[in-house]
């Protein structure tokens, strides 16, 4: 089977780069790459999450072939459920299990002033603040100027995201959180319940909102035994 992943906000696909070590031999891991970072860093960046799961939906589909699994963290986890609500519609394909990580349930409104459009030295203080981007990163200029763009791209993914009440899945979600998140809380994740006519599960982690970095084997041995 294939577990496509997709990254958080300003992250890539290399943040996956050695889960296949941690997780079951027939398990095919799938980093997703988003325009405008890694090797596609002079690609554009999507601006409107609907664009992105438009296109994501059509570059996947010829790898629908075999049963698939989507895991998502953060902004990953809006990104793979809207993907699976288009999925479901355009091509009557289904992930055989969701897992959504420190994200809130679509449902609920974002919380706080949005930072996509921010001056470069406060839109710089927030990613400092979100603890998400690596600090040779903010402190580098020169590098900063060339990913600005992505990374305001992908804040602007979420914070123009509006959620459109629809039919639940029918896979399984499994929803993973970290203890310490002061972003995504306990109930947040709850919330995935109603979105889901299959089964659904919370499993907390030692961590903040970044507790898939802290805490990866842990994470990857619940995902191995949830895709057994």
């Amino acid at each position: 089977m294939r577990l496509f992943c997709f990254p958080y906000a300003g992250g890539a696909a290399s943040v996956f780069r050695n889960w296949s070590e941690g997780l079951p031999a027939d398990v095919e891991v799938c980093p997703i790459q988003f325009p405008g970072r890694g090797t596609r860093l002079m690609e554009p960046p999507f601006r409107k999450l609907s664009l992105l799961v438009e296109a994501l939906a059509e570059a996947l589909r010829p790898l629908l072939d075999k049963p698939f699994a989507f895991f998502g963290h953060s902004l990953g986890s809006l990104v793979s459920f809207e993907l699976a609500r288009q999925l479901r519609v355009k091509h009557q394909a289904s992930p055989i299990r969701l897992f959504v990580s420190a994200g809130p349930a679509p449902q609920i409104p974002h919380r706080g002033p949005p930072i996509n459009s921010l001056p470069k030295e406060e839109f710089a203080a927030e990613l400092r603040r979100l603890n998400g981007t690596p600090a040779e990163l903010l402190n580098d200029k020169e590098l900063m100027d060339i990913v600005l763009p992505s990374l305001r791209a992908d804040f602007a993914l979420y914070e123009s995201y509006r959620y459109l009440s629809g039919l639940p899945l029918n896979c399984p979600i499994s929803t993973f959180g970290g203890l310490n998140d002061q972003r995504v809380n306990h109930d947040d994740l709850e919330a995935w319940r109603d979105q889901t006519t299959a089964s659904f599960s919370i499993r907390m982690f030692p961590g903040d909102h970044f507790f898939l970095k802290t805490t990866q084997p842990l994470l990857l041995r619940a995902l191995s035994q949830e895709l057994r």
